[in-house]
């Protein structure tokens, strides 16, 4: 439970460092408390797409990820990230990104901040 609680929060302290770095990446909200909450439910989103989708299209991928030594990851992250945007936008939550090459460096940043921070922040069970 706390491991989950820790992913979380990196995930919505990185969320939160690409919609600041990236005009093209927007949360929006009446208030801070209303943009905190969405930033919450957006990132409980992104760890479920991460965790459902993401190994099932990294298979699929995998000659791809052997062909370009990896950098197909760019593009993974990315739909990912799309996809995040899209059931943001199905469950009512304000958050969009716009476009492909907007979702690569986004999912490029992510990766890094979420990095960081999981180095950063405790990590039990």
């Amino acid at each position: 439970m706390m491991n989950f609680l820790v992913k979380t929060i990196a995930n919505a302290g990185a969320l939160a460092v690409a919609i600041w770095l990236l005009h093209d990446i927007t949360l929006t909200g009446d208030s801070t408390g209303k943009k905190t909450l969405t930033l919450i439910g957006v990132a409980l989103l992104f760890g479920l797409v991460n965790f459902l989708v993401k190994p099932v299209v990294q298979l699929l991928t995998l000659p791809l990820f052997i062909l370009t030594l990896g950098l197909i990851t760019l593009v993974v992250n990315a739909l990912m990230l799309l996809l995040t945007s899209w059931l943001a936008e199905q469950f009512d939550l304000s958050f969009h990104v716009e476009g492909f090459w907007t979702a690569v460096l986004g999912g490029l940043i992510i990766s890094v901040v979420s990095w960081a921070l999981n180095v950063v922040l405790p990590e039990r069970d």
